[in-house]
């Protein structure tokens, strides 16, 4: 039997070995909420992995029912044997959900956006691809807000403007990267008025044109990023704030690197580096 403490523990191995820049902005939380949050994550990582691991067709229902299973039996507290077996940190998901209150409908949505992922992804307008960020990473926010104990739910739409921010960085970071598994999530409408079209993309060439539509998603990220900071501003400072504030800067430093390379994201991935984590570190902890 797996026991609560080792369940977080093995939930904290997940995070710390597959979401670096989450494990490094953790360090200012409070324990609890620490472990929490990781257990959060571990789950996350499982929905990601088992529904983009899975081809389509019947392979694929049966991986989304699977999930569906699953977290009926994490809502109901009766984790089988064969769960802790390949889950050990499932008993650290359960207990965060109760204590959390995390709503159901939570991760349905998330189940919900990883499926948008599976095969040949192309989205049309701004429209589906916010949509399609809040299912995947806003929703992700609003857990966030159980965990993190935030007591006035009229800043959730900041947890979820958060979130969004960094699914867009993530998409702008990683274009070449999805290009590569078929998958476009730039708006075609907005490559369009700009000039461009799927095959530029695939040319992977820095045109004028090409500089002024990533400049253009940059500073929507950017906004996103500035809308969000009312709603840190009223996170509990037993630490919970300065985490946040942490996680933020390390993921806006993402689209300062892309800038710094000319926008060019088809040739390198573009990553804040650890004396510059540390750099932001550093500057919150004197602001706050």
């Amino acid at each position: 039997m797996t026991t609560l403490a080792a369940a977080y523990a093995a939930a904290r191995q997940q995070t710390k070995f597959h979401a670096k820049s989450f494990y490094f902005s953790s360090f200012a939380l409070p324990a609890v909420k620490r472990q929490r949050a990781y257990a959060v994550y571990a789950l996350c990582r499982l929905i990601d992995d088992r529904i983009d691991e899975a081809p389509q067709g019947d392979d694929l229902k049966r991986a989304v029912a699977s999930l569906r299973s699953l977290v009926d039996r994490l809502y109901a507290g009766e984790l089988t044997p064969d769960d802790l077996d390949v889950y050990p940190w499932l008993p650290a998901v359960k207990e965060t959900i109760r204590e959390c209150e995390i709503p159901r409908a939570y991760i349905d949505d998330l189940i919900a956006g990883v499926e948008l992922d599976q095969g040949a992804v192309r989205l049309r307008t701004w429209a589906e691809l916010d949509r399609y960020c809040y299912l995947v990473a806003g929703v992700v926010g609003l857990i966030m807000t159980r965990i993190f104990e935030l007591k006035d739910r009229q800043y959730e739409k900041q947890a979820i403007e958060l979130g969004n921010a960094m699914q867009l960085t993530n998409i702008l970071r990683d274009i070449a990267e999805d290009l590569e598994r078929n998958r476009i999530y730039l708006p075609q409408e907005e490559l369009s008025g700009y000039g461009m079209s799927e095959a530029d993309l695939h040319l992977g060439q820095v045109t004028p044109a090409w500089e002024e539509f990533m400049a253009f998603q940059i500073e929507r990220a950017r906004e996103y990023y500035r809308d969000s900071e009312t709603g840190i501003a009223h996170l509990e400072a037993d630490g919970s704030q300065r985490a946040v504030w942490v996680m933020r800067d390390v993921y806006a430093g993402i689209l300062d690197e892309i800038e710094r390379k000319n926008y060019n994201v088809f040739r390198t991935r573009c990553f804040v580096s650890f004396p510059r984590k540390c750099g932001l570190v550093l500057r919150r902890l004197l602001l706050k």
